[in-house]
């Protein structure tokens, strides 16, 4: 890690106890934890802001199996975007229904892209897009 600089903040009360409430609901052992990993959430959010920017993302979709023709759908569209898929986890949840996770790495239109296709497959019941970093800038 580098060097630690110390600095003040002048905060509300009010909000100070928020923070307070925050840091220990989220367990964290420190209020400069904490922050820092406030601080990060924003840089990553920057990042998927910024259309130059190479970023990382998962993909969780949950669909119905048997819906017709879904599954060569899915892997077409993950086809056409095989230079940015770097894993998928298909697991089984009930007779009818699946969840899979995609590993993405590219750039932020090019992931969100992605999951839209994925997204507007009929048989597809909910997919969600978890936003990271490649981690580079964040140290």
């Amino acid at each position: 890690m580098s060097d630690l600089v110390r600095f003040s903040i002048s905060l509300e009360k009010a909000l100070l106890e928020k923070l307070e409430r925050l840091v220990k609901a989220s367990r964290y052992t420190n209020r400069s934890e904490f922050i820092r990993d406030l601080i990060r959430e924003r840089l990553v959010e920057q990042q998927w802001m910024d259309k130059r920017q190479e970023v990382v993302g998962t993909i969780t979709m949950v669909y119905d199996h048997h819906a017709r023709q879904l599954a060569d759908k899915l892997v077409d569209i993950q086809h056409d975007h095989q230079q940015n898929v770097l894993a998928t986890t298909h697991v089984h949840l009930s007779h009818d229904l699946c969840a899979e996770m995609i590993m993405a790495r590219g750039s932020a239109p090019r992931i969100r892209q992605l999951a839209d296709r994925l997204r507007q497959q009929r048989g597809v019941l909910h997919t969600t897009l978890a936003m990271s970093s490649t981690g580079e800038s964040l140290s």
